[in-house]
């Protein structure tokens, strides 16, 4: 009976899709440190995945914007997570792009074009660590809600922070990349209390003082990912100074969710 599923995305997904028999379900993750709470949309990522999945397996191929909309309504609408759209749209579309939620909530998902040297050098630039601190997003994210008139400021901020980001990748630009990370993550901290903790602090302040120039940790905050902006030339030095986390590659995803594999 799919009512007695006890994960509630899935769950979800098939009562959504009237899916009620004949199908099996399994599901793996490339993050080998793979628990919720970590900042990488992977609740989105499932939704999303297994939305695409199973409106195949009903002989279904849905537009990246519909697989974006069902995800959202079975996280926010139906679950009542606290949570935005934009891990369900970029999973759905991938690439770079910028959104804009509207007031109607309706998404516009304009990519950036910039060139693939660009991104190229973007992403060596980049380095990604895991804190090794989990936390419960809905929680931040809560107290965020709760605050959001008083932090109008703040918030307004940060979007134009985002046009500036655009705006300068679209110039194959990077110049600026670093310092809007930096000053988007100040901005942040002062949205909740739990976006940032005396540990995470500790971590960023150690990668700045090596040469990093900006960051952010990723998602909700309070722990999971902190990604860095550093020129190659301070690697070395960033790497030694966060010795205590772990390092993780990672490269840019030019598409979004895709069914690779059709059984007869």
């Amino acid at each position: 009976n799919v009512e007695d599923l006890e994960h509630n995305i899935i769950r979800e997904a098939l009562k959504l899709l009237n899916i009620r028999k004949g199908v099996e379900i399994y599901y793996m993750a490339d993050i080998p440190l793979g628990s919720a709470g970590i900042g990488l949309g992977s609740s989105s990522g499932l939704a999303v995945g297994v939305l695409n999945a199973l409106y195949a397996f009903k002989g279904q191929h849905v537009s990246a914007e519909r697989l974006a909309q069902d995800a959202y309504k079975i996280e926010h609408e139906i679950l009542k997570h606290p949570v935005g759209k934009q891990d369900q749209y970029m999973t759905a579309y991938g690439g770079f792009n910028f959104l804009c939620f509207n007031r109607d909530e309706s998404v516009f998902v304009d990519p950036i074009i910039c060139g693939k040297e660009t991104k190229e050098k973007l992403n060596k630039k980049l380095l990604l660590f895991y804190t090794g601190i989990t936390r419960v997003s809905s929680d931040i994210l809560a107290e965020q809600q709760k605050g959001t008139r008083d932090k109008m400021d703040f918030l307004n901020k940060m979007v134009g922070l985002t046009k500036d980001l655009a705006h300068s990748l679209s110039r194959n630009d990077l110049t600026r990349f670093g310092e809007i990370l930096h000053e988007g993550w100040m901005y942040k901290k002062e949205l909740a209390s739990g976006v940032s903790n005396f540990a995470i602090d500790g971590y960023y302040e150690k990668a700045r003082r090596a040469g990093a120039l900006g960051g952010k940790v990723l998602g909700a905050g309070g722990g999971g990912f902190l990604v860095l902006y550093c020129e190659e030339e301070h690697h070395d030095n960033v790497r030694k100074s966060l010795a205590d986390l772990k390092e993780c590659d990672f490269s840019f995803e030019p598409q979004g969710s895709k069914i690779i594999y059709v059984s007869d």
